[in-house]
């Protein structure tokens, strides 16, 4: 071919080549007026630590190390204990209380508990809590949608009177109606971890004057101390025994932890819908075990952290962008630099460095990972780091077929009970950074003396701005930082949630 032609100059050559620059032309002007968060997908890297990735990529593990990482947490001395010695419920209701909870799944979880709670304080009937639709992910879905009600009555009966709806006298009490106007009904000023006196001295002359009082915001408003012990003890049964999921969530959870436990081999792969057909089979081998990853890495804590993820000027822009637009700016980690952020512990952990701590801690790629996650900031690009290292990594989508997944499809509440009910069967679970699925995973998992692993974020970070680790001296730092967070149990202190360290509000000593 001559020289021409091979630069596309003349004949049919030179004809092709005008549609093509202008196509090209138009490629990157659309791209050059794109959204820093279109552009910053397309640079996200896929490894930010190489040096440690090519390490871990070539990383043996020897059976001695699998064994010791597989093992069940041994008994520390405490077991559940909800018994609750309160005296049984009064003749006679005070009313009905009503609370209208917003937040995620776990706040939610949280707030209905502090409800029950509540509702015994003030010798109230309980109406099953009205869930906010989720502003950041619009999710409409009820207490009926995500919970079994019949359950959480039944376990419920012998502590406090739980109603589906109220009466028709008191039908007129709803969202919509305290949303227009000021009403007597309302109690809009509960201090946050308000004492059971302030709902006695606050709430019981209102269900006394009007036989109803409706609690907006609740979330966070019960303290944790300072309360008798009967109570702390029905909050825990009613987070640890009453709270159950609706069966489809159960259902479809088994089948996940059924597909992870006995994967399918090669041969039944072959049709899309090969997993359903397998479910059921009865494999040859053992069951086999499954770690569980709840990697929160959204847009919004990426945003929110003020950390930099190695995506470029671009995606700085865009996430300093979306601060302005979500927050006005203000973020108070926008004044420390990334440095001070990370030697803090401050900044959540990307994909990739979830799976640098990972195999540190001796997961090998043979390792069967379950992703809960919603979506992922940088997409399947940044994902993609973690996969290599985890190979057999999978998540809902790639677990059941589009069918399966038809009821908790768009719902976030849902999405998210799957995963919860998943992470509670798992034989160990990794929590990438601290929030209320963090903090609710961790304090049930305690409560059942399962293994749980809480990454050191401090640690992480300063090994992670240390250029000049080999991955020896890396795995040594991890392992020796992580021997104490993998479960073991940690007495609550003043200000701290149960829900989080359930001992020794929760437990009792063996």
């Amino acid at each position: 071919m001559s020289r021409n032609h091979r630069r596309g100059g003349g004949g049919g050559g030179g004809a092709m080549a005008g549609p093509f620059v202008v196509l090209l032309t138009i490629f990157f002007t659309t791209l050059s007026h794109a959204s820093p968060t279109i552009l910053s997908d397309l640079n996200a890297p896929k490894f930010r630590h190489s040096c440690l990735a090519k390490s871990a990529l070539q990383r043996q593990i020897s059976n001695e190390e699998l064994s010791e990482l597989w093992t069940p947490l041994a008994h520390q001395g405490w077991k559940p204990c909800t018994e609750s010695d309160a005296a049984s419920m009064p003749e006679k209701s005070a009313g009905y209380v009503q609370v209208f909870l917003d937040g995620g799944l776990n706040q939610q979880r949280m707030g209905i508990c502090d409800a029950v709670v509540v509702a015994k304080i003030l010798n109230a009937t309980l109406v099953i809590p009205q869930l906010e639709v989720n502003p950041v992910w619009q999710d409409s879905s009820s207490f009926e949608d995500i919970f079994d009600v019949d359950h959480f009555i039944n376990a419920l009966k012998d502590d406090v009177a739980i109603v589906k709806e109220l009466p028709d006298e008191f039908s007129w009490s709803t969202r919509e109606y305290y949303g227009i106007a000021i009403r007597p009904t309302r109690i809009k000023t509960a201090p946050v971890h308000a004492s059971a006196n302030w709902y006695l001295e606050n709430v019981s002359p209102v269900l006394q004057s009007y036989g109803i009082a409706a609690i907006a915001p609740f979330s966070h408003r019960l303290t944790f101390d300072n309360m008798p012990k009967y109570l702390q003890h029905l909050r825990c049964k009613v987070n640890f025994q009453a709270l159950a999921f609706v069966p489809h969530i159960r259902h479809l959870g088994d089948a996940l932890i059924h597909r992870l436990r006995y994967p399918p081999s090669e041969d039944n792969m072959v049709s899309n819908n090969y997993l359903r057909e397998v479910t059921d089979h009865k494999p040859k081998k053992g069951a086999g075990k499954f770690a569980v990853l709840h990697l929160r890495f959204d847009k919004d804590m990426a945003a929110h952290s003020a950390c930099d993820f190695g995506g470029g000027k671009a995606e700085n822009l865009a996430l300093a962008k979306y601060r302005q637009v979500i927050w006005g700016g203000r973020v108070i980690n926008s004044q420390f630099t990334d440095e001070e952020l990370r030697s803090q512990g401050r900044c959540p952990l990307t994909p990739e460095e979830v799976g640098l701590l990972l195999a540190a801690l001796g997961f090998d790629n043979s390792t069967r990972l379950y992703l809960a996650s919603h979506k992922v900031y940088g997409g399947e690009r940044r994902i993609s780091a973690l996969r290599s290292l985890f190979p057999l990594m999978a998540d809902k989508k790639s677990l059941a077929s589009s069918e399966e997944r038809a009821l908790i499809k768009g719902k976030a509440s849902l999405l998210a009970a799957v995963d919860y009910y998943v992470g509670m069967h798992s034989d160990i679970f990794v929590s990438a950074s601290p929030g209320n699925m963090h903090n609710a995973m961790v304090g049930h998992r305690t409560y059942n003396n399962m293994k749980t692993i809480r990454p050191n974020m401090a640690l992480l970070g300063q090994l992670f701005l240390n250029k000049t680790l080999n991955w020896p001296e890396f795995q040594e730092s991890v392992v020796e930082g992580h021997q104490n967070r993998q479960g073991q149990i940690r007495l609550r202190k003043s200000k701290q949630s149960l829900y989080t360290y359930p001992a020794p509000d929760c437990m009792c000593q063996a």
